[in-house]
This record gives C-alpha cells, structure tokens and sequence, in this order.
C-alpha cells in the first residue's frame, strides 16, 4: 500500500487534563482496508485518543488528517457523520429500544414528523445481512440479546452511518470463543470492502490473528509505530508497552497441598446452571478453573459465595456452612466479582472508602466514621499493591481498570479474608499490571490465603493454579495439578468434554 492509501495520520498529538499529560505527542498512520492494532498498559492514552476521534474530547496541539482533510469533530454526531464510528467497550446501546431504533439512532428516518419504521427496519435488515446476522430481528428489543447480538447492534449503527473507520475498544471481553471467531469474520469482510478498523486489545493472540499493523503507546507517547502485527515478537511490544521486559509473568507455585480442605464444596447444583459440583480448596493453595463463558464457572462462584441460593448441596469454609454473602464474609470468605465496575465498586467513591467497604465498622467510633482511620489503612494497602496512583482520595473511577481491581483486592486484604474468589481477575488489564496482579495473587497464597479463580484464559489459569479444574456445561469434568496438564488438554476438555487417555469417564 502507498501513502494514497492512508485514511487517517495522528502527528503531535496533545492533549492535557487537569493535572495530567494524558497525550504528549501521539503519531499514528491508519490505512485504508487494513486492521491496525493500538497496544498499550491501562493509562497509556489509548481511550483518550480514541474518544478524539470519536469527537468526545478534543485535541490541545498536533495535527488530525482524514481523507486528507483537517479533522477537529466538535462532538460524537460530527465524527459519525464524517465516517468514524466508535464501539466502546462497555456497549452504548439505549436497550428499551429495538434493534433498527438503536441502529439509525439520531438519524432516524421521517416524512412529515412521523418516523418511518418499515422502511428503517428494511435497511437495518439489509445491514444486518451484510454483517451475515439475517437472524437478528430489526424490531426486536435490544435488551434480549446477548452480548455478541449486542455487539453487532453497535456494529450495525457504525455501517448506518457510511463508517469508512470503525474503531472497537476491547470488543472480545465479553465474547465466548466461536462469537470471537464470528467478529473476526466480519472484520474480515469489512476490511475487504475497504473500511479500516482500529482494533484496542490486551490479547496477543488476537493481534497476531486479526492484526496488519501495530502501533503501540506508552504514558502518552507512540513508542512503537506500524510494526507487523504477526512477525513482531511479543518480547518486543511488551517492552515497548512496559519500558522494560517480563521474562516470567507467573511467580513460581508454593501452593500447599496438605492439610484440611478450607472450602469444601459437596454435590452443590443450580438448576440450569450448574450439577452436582465437589471441590476443595485449602489454606495457601490456589484452585483454578478453566471453562468457556456460559459453562457455569461464574454462576458456581456466586453461588459459593452465597450470592445465589443453591438447589441442593453444601458450602463450607473451616467447617461453618455458608447460605449468605453474610455468613461467607464472617467465616473470611472474599470475592472479587468479573464485572468490576457495576458489581463491586463504587465509581464516584473515593479509592479508600471503596477499600473499607466490607471492614466498614471498624472504622466507626461513637457512631460516627473515622475518614483518617479509613485513609490511614486503605494507603497501607494501596502500597503494598503498588496502586497507581497512590492519593487515595481520587475518585475509583480514575484509575486505569488493573488498578481498580487491586482496588477490589485490597478491599478483602483489609477484612483478614482467609479464602479468596477470584472471578476473570485481569478482564481488560494490560500486561504490566497483570504481572503485578499476579504477584498480588501469589503473595496472598504464600501467606495462607486460600484462592479459587475463574479465568476465561487458560494460560492464566495453568499459569497461577497448583490444581486445575476443567468446567463444561455444567459439570466440573476434570481435575489435575496445574503441572500434569497443558493448554492442548484443557482446550479438548472445555471444546468437546473429551477425557485425558486412560481416565475414568
């Protein structure tokens, strides 16, 4: 391709906030039909260009070119109707409102002030087609679809508009891996018409999949511009993310394997969710389990911690049963739920009153909150988390998504907890803070907290475990420790409930 090709060219790009350089010089190049990867930690300016682009936030210095015009959208309308769409990761779809609504919103169709719904939802099918989901009804309510349905929503208002770029912000997170398949067959066939796709994700596997190009920003700055996505070694966009190189993201397993069960859970079933579930997790041990979204895995944590009321079976936690996140907190139990940010934390709280939040009491005195108490004991924590940044005072919604987990993490180091759930701990963190979050994790074994995590990534999952459970529809089908099991076996076993040679069905 030639520089005729290029649709979109970022040069000096500044942009400053309050107190912060959030964009201090950013370049990058976006060519015609290609998928251009944007690495970089949480807090590396990624959203911050992106929401530029999309017309949110403006530019302080630098220069914007799109189809080699001079580009400075005063708000989200003016950039769609240039031909930029954006589809953030938390999905800004209005769900009361049907797919074709959501699909043509702010430019609807209308004669005489009256909407013209037959012939929105002809065009919404007739989009809906191109993205090779016929199925989906133009007039059926967003709201009862799933994550992927949703996703294609999003993807059908970007091609209402005539988008020429689409930029997608983590757009796997949420997907299990055929849905994962699916978008990047239709990114695919985008491409191949000629749309560029700005494509934000953690996942190397996925740059190397779908990615052309890469470029990757660190504190602000492009400190890498237009490598090849599939022949750049990993070793060297981690480094160029990071500043330095992560030879071991995992720490080495101390996990204890003697002793008494700490958790015990018993023929534990949920109907239509999970069947007669048994395991155990023990003082300073982390039980990992691996499974597809939509296997059970989240709702068998929940119900653990007393979140959902089980059909029949037992929880236990050093002999006590638990029926209630009451009791399970009481008996030390913690849990760190996968959708962070709606379930566990309280945006417009301060760092340190979210950290207190299950130890509340004990910063009470004569019926009134002791706020330099509370502060005192969440900065204590935030040290030995290495939070970023450390003013406690800030607002949670602040901080980059690896830094409100340590966040949520913290919370349950402050409350003593002994036994610790852990559900998609690094959903949507970097790789320098997942190696952080990983020694968070390890540190708490080694000091004889019991652990039992959920992860979507069986790396993960084989890299932090001393034990390894394999979930399927349902059923916990397998168990081994994390070093007699590889990747290939696990995937055969989430994939196609298939048991290693020789097992006992």
């Amino acid at each position: 391709m030639s520089d005729s090709d290029v649709v979109l060219r970022l040069q000096g790009v500044v942009k400053t906030f309050p107190g912060v350089r959030a964009l201090d010089g950013v370049e990058l190049e976006v060519r015609k039909g290609e998928v251009h990867c944007l690495l970089g930690q949480n807090g590396a300016g990624k959203s911050t260009l992106i929401k530029i682009l999309a017309g949110v936030h403006h530019a302080d210095e630098g220069s914007i070119t799109w189809l080699d015009e001079p580009f400075a959208p005063g708000n989200p309308q003016a950039a769609m109707r240039a031909g930029i769409a954006t589809i953030y990761q938390e999905l800004d779809l209005v769900e009361d409102l049907s797919v074709a609504e959501n699909a043509f919103l702010g430019h609807e169709e209308s004669r005489g002030g009256f909407l013209k719904r037959r012939s929105t939802a002809a065009r919404t099918r007739e989009i809906l087609t191109r993205l090779g989901h016929a199925e989906i009804p133009p007039r059926r309510m967003v709201r009862s679809l799933p994550a992927a349905g949703k996703q294609i929503v999003s993807m059908a208002r970007a091609l209402s508009h005539d988008a020429k770029l689409i930029v997608m912000d983590e757009p796997s997170a949420v997907l299990a891996h055929d849905e994962v398949e699916n978008l990047f067959r239709i990114i695919r066939e985008l491409t191949a018409q000629g749309i560029a796709v700005i494509y934000i994700s953690h996942r190397m596997e996925e740059i190397r999949d779908i990615g052309d190009r890469v470029t990757v920003l660190k504190d602000g700055r492009t400190t890498a511009a237009n490598l090849p996505a599939r022949e750049t070694p990993t070793r060297e966009l981690v480094s160029r993310m990071t500043g330095r190189t992560i030879e071991y993201v995992f720490p080495p397993r101390v996990g204890r394997s003697d002793g008494e069960p700490l958790l015990r859970v018993e023929g534990l079933t949920r109907a239509g969710e999970f069947t007669d579930a048994a395991l155990t997790v023990r003082a300073g041990e982390i039980v990992g389990i691996a499974g597809l979204v939509g296997s059970g895995r989240s709702e068998l944590l929940e119900t653990i911690f007393g979140a959902r009321q089980a059909d029949s079976g037992t929880v236990t936690v050093g002999g006590k049963p638990i029926r209630s996140i009451g009791a399970a907190v009481r008996a030390g139990m913690g849990m760190a739920p996968e959708e962070r940010k709606s379930q566990a934390l309280l945006l417009d709280e301060p760092i340190y009153r979210n950290m207190t939040l299950s130890s509340f009491p004990g910063y009470a005195r004569v019926g009134f909150t002791d706020a330099g108490k509370e502060r005192a004991a969440a900065e204590r924590t935030a040290d030995r988390l290495e939070l970023r940044p450390r003013d406690v005072s800030r607002p949670v919604r602040t901080l980059s998504g690896g830094n409100q987990q340590k966040v949520v993490v913290g919370r349950w180091l402050l409350d003593r907890t002994r036994l610790l759930l852990l559900d998609e701990p690094t959903r949507g963190v970097d790789v320098g803070a997942r190696a952080e979050l990983y020694q968070v994790i390890h540190d708490l074994a080694a000091g004889g907290v019991g652990v039992l995590l959920v992860s979507s990534e069986v790396p993960e999952v084989l890299g932090l475990a001393d034990r390894v459970l394999v979930m399927r529809e349902g059923h916990l089908i397998h168990e081994a420790p994390a070093d007699e099991i590889d990747e290939a076996t696990v995937l055969d076993l989430v994939m196609a409930g298939s048991l290693l040679e020789g097992e006992p069905a």
